[in-house]
């Protein structure tokens, strides 16, 4: 059996290369030890996703998901009648796919682009974003966006399809104003229309900023201004609610109306639909602070307290004035009571929530009942009604609620990290001024589109289509057999 040969090293330089050897111990040792620690204060200053943030994110999405579909299809579906049933679940239903698409495609970033701590070379206005996040270009799982809290990140791709959702059930707003009478091509073209060139710029203007660490850097218009808007009260009802008074006087008033009596046919599905956008609701509202906290904690309760509130005003301005309180209308000031704490759910406490609740009751009752029979415009669904009048009566009165003087939480100074001084006058001003520029885009916007869609293709389904019902003609298919 032949032995493996073995190297020897033996002698004087086999000793000098050891102690070569041994001397260099320390100063690798040493070196290693230093990149651990400079690796260890990398980590450390790269923030990272919490996952109970991530969770709730998650969560807050497929909540308002649960807002749109089946709760804003059944609350509107229960309120036509039953021969046009099918076709506002479709617009609805339709309209949420549409908006889900044309968020990944663009709208994001047009909405959520601009200059600040994720720069992008094409935003130059404080009104549009750019393009450089067509169809999420650029955005990986590993991609993070800082919330309101310096340092505290969520996965950017939490953020975007949170974000889809806002997108979704806005322009699904609108279909209620029109229902039973308006071309189903005719309402895709026009939420296309207007989500391209109403909400995304609102968002962009509203929601846009730098974040706590780029906190001075340019952002969006109204945002500058320093207007409030916790969740959506412009970006989303009032943007939508201008948009369905503009839309009903358009298209015009159903045939019959105020002529035949022209009631909801399933008050049971309004009810489900309306606790469905309820319980969504709390998505909506709390899940826009971002991450799970304390004052996530506050906006839920604020999010039980008002609607809760606005229900019973409604019911007892009803109960006064009409002899009795109806279902409908406790459903009906809920959802004004949702609308209204919207863009105050973070800002506000429980007492300001509350009270903003009785009045968007009370003033909401009023303009369905009065308001809408002084103008005479078809609105079939109210949604200015109880979107729009309720979310100007709840972006005013974040104004004066968000006073931490009155239980509110103020508005944080990132520059010092404190809270601001409060002006009551200063900050309603602003509340003001992004009231006015919802209305004015939206209502602008909004006719624009529509001239355009009634010279190409026409608004309305011819007569006969109408009396038969959408359901059958539109559709093909029945609700009930």
């Amino acid at each position: 059996m032949t032995p493996k040969p073995q190297l020897r090293l033996s002698g004087a330089p086999f000793m000098a290369m050891a102690m070569l050897a041994l001397a260099a111990v320390p100063a690798f040792a040493q070196d290693a030890a230093d990149a651990t620690v400079a690796a260890a204060e990398v980590a450390a200053a790269t923030p990272v996703p919490d996952k109970g943030d991530t969770t709730w994110m998650l969560v807050s999405t497929i909540l308002v998901i649960l807002m749109t579909i089946p709760g804003l299809a059944l609350f509107y579906g229960g309120l036509v009648r039953a021969k046009n049933m099918l076709s506002v679940l479709m617009q609805v239903f339709i309209g949420f796919c549409v908006m889900a698409l044309l968020w990944v495609a663009f709208g994001y970033s047009l909405a959520f682009t601009g200059v600040g701590a994720a720069a992008d070379a094409t935003a130059t206005t404080p009104f549009i974003g750019g393009l450089s996040k067509m169809f999420l270009a650029g955005i990986t799982t590993e991609s993070v966006v800082e919330g309101f809290s310096k340092g505290v990140v969520i996965p950017e791709l939490a953020f975007v399809v949170f974000q889809l959702t806002f997108a979704a059930i806005t322009p699904a707003l609108i279909i209620g104003a029109t229902a039973e009478r308006m071309k189903f091509s005719a309402v895709l073209v026009f939420i296309v229309l207007w989500f391209i060139f109403a909400y995304l710029p609102m968002a962009h203007m509203v929601w846009w900023w730098g974040g706590p660490s780029a906190y001075d850097a340019p952002a969006g218009f109204l945002f500058s201004k320093g207007a409030l808007d916790f969740a959506g009260g412009t970006v989303v009802h009032i943007n939508a609610g201008v948009a369905g008074l503009v839309a009903a006087i358009v298209v015009g008033p159903r045939l019959g109306y105020r002529k035949e009596l022209i009631t909801p046919h399933n008050l049971t599905f309004t009810m489900i639909g309306a606790c469905l956008l309820w319980v969504g609701w709390f998505g909506f509202n709390a899940g826009s602070n971002l991450e799970s906290n304390g004052l996530t904690v506050q906006a839920v309760l604020n999010t039980i307290v008002a609607p809760a509130a606005a229900a019973l005003a409604w019911m007892v301005g009803e109960w006064i004035g009409r002899g009795h309180p109806s279902m409908l209308g406790a459903v009906s000031g809920a959802v004004a009571g949702l609308v209204a704490v919207t863009p105050a759910a973070g800002f506000v406490g429980a007492g300001g929530a509350i009270f903003i609740g009785v009045v968007a009751g009370f003033v909401c009752l009023w303009a369905v009942v009065k308001l809408k029979m002084w103008l005479n415009y078809d609105d079939s669904l109210d949604v200015f009604g109880v979107h729009g009048v309720g979310g100007i009566v709840g972006a005013l009165l974040t104004g004066i609620f968000a006073n931490p003087s009155l239980g509110g939480s103020g508005v944080y100074d990132y520059a010092t990290d404190s809270v601001a001084a409060f002006s009551t006058s200063g900050q309603l001003t602003a509340q003001f001024i992004g009231v006015l520029t919802a209305v004015v885009w939206s209502g602008v916007v909004s006719f624009v589109a529509l001239m355009i869609i009634k010279a190409v293709m026409g608004l309305r389904v011819t007569e006969s289509d109408e009396r038969e019902g959408l359901d059958l003609t539109t559709h093909g298919e029945r609700a009930y057999n």
